[in-house]
């Protein structure tokens, strides 16, 4: 049986068989403002990106929704120049094209790890991944691929 099986909500305390006690991380589903952007071209740069589409991709203000249906997780990337979705269960691994990205075929695997939810991406480039979670009501990615870091946080949209 899973926790969302037995009633429980985000946020809660449950016990699973004989381990301690574990607090339902808290939920990132809405829609979210981007506030800030750091290192987001070393980010692209890592990954390939020509330098044309860093150009405009530094300057956007990009916004997240997220849902939840279920055990699966939506995350839209929304902007005016392009828009990615990916769809996942936690803990299941996927088969992800990063079409308009960087257009790559990548396995990942999202788990939660404490209150973030931790995206691992195998494929060429080495150490890529990202990982969302939640601080003083804002939402917090970092985006990492061979040994670049870009933060990005964001502001729920009212």
């Amino acid at each position: 049986m899973r926790a969302g099986d037995r009633g429980l909500h985000l946020g809660q305390r449950f016990s699973v068989g004989s381990k301690e006690e574990v607090k339902m991380p808290t939920s990132l589903c809405g829609t979210w403002d981007m506030v800030s952007n750091v290192n987001f071209e070393g980010y692209m740069m890592a990954l390939g990106v020509s330098a044309c589409i860093r150009k405009i991709a530094v300057k956007l203000r990009l916004r997240k929704a997220i849902e939840q249906q279920g055990d699966q997780y939506i995350i839209k990337t929304l902007s005016t120049f392009r828009n990615y979705t990916i769809v996942f269960r936690v803990g299941h691994e996927l088969a992800e094209f990063t079409q308009g990205l960087d257009n790559r075929h990548v396995k990942s695997l999202v788990k939660w790890e404490g209150h973030k939810l931790v995206c691992e991406q195998i494929g060429e480039k080495k150490n890529r991944g990202w990982a969302h979670w939640i601080e003083e009501d804002k939402l917090h990615l970092e985006l990492y691929c061979e040994g670049e870091v870009c933060k990005q946080v964001f502001k729920k949209n009212a």
